[in-house]
């Protein structure tokens, strides 16, 4: 049975709910994106309101925001760090929000959400 938002499959017996409809076009998931590391690829998808969201695929530079200095610059991504939503995505280089990355200023946490804001932004760790 596929999986799909709306409410629960199970109740709180433990019992299963019987489907009443078909899925409607709000209720949509799509798969996650998981930007790696590489030459920027970027997918533009239409979203409800007709509103668009650019998914980043692949990212080579980030924008580092310096606390110290309250500047920005754009600099290259060497690789991840750590991960906290997958400890799994260090090794295999996926960039989410909140994943720590190594650049050549020094390690920086992410703070936009590549899959949604077609960018990554980062803050400079001290």
């Amino acid at each position: 049975m596929a999986r799909w938002q709306g409410r629960s499959v199970r109740k709180i017996s433990g019992g299963r709910y019987k489907h009443y409809r078909k899925k409607k076009k709000y209720e949509l998931g799509r798969e996650e994106t998981e930007t790696k590391i590489g030459t920027r690829r970027a997918k533009v998808i239409k979203v409800r309101g007709g509103n668009i969201k650019v998914r980043v695929l692949e990212a080579q530079w980030a924008n580092i925001f310096e606390t110290s200095t309250q500047t920005s610059r754009k600099v290259p991504i060497k690789n991840v760090k750590e991960n906290p939503a997958n400890h799994h995505f260090v090794r295999r280089n996926i960039i989410t929000k909140g994943a720590v990355i190594e650049t050549e200023i020094g390690d920086a946490i992410v703070t936009s959400r590549p899959g949604q804001d077609g960018n990554v932004n980062a803050v400079l760790l001290k």
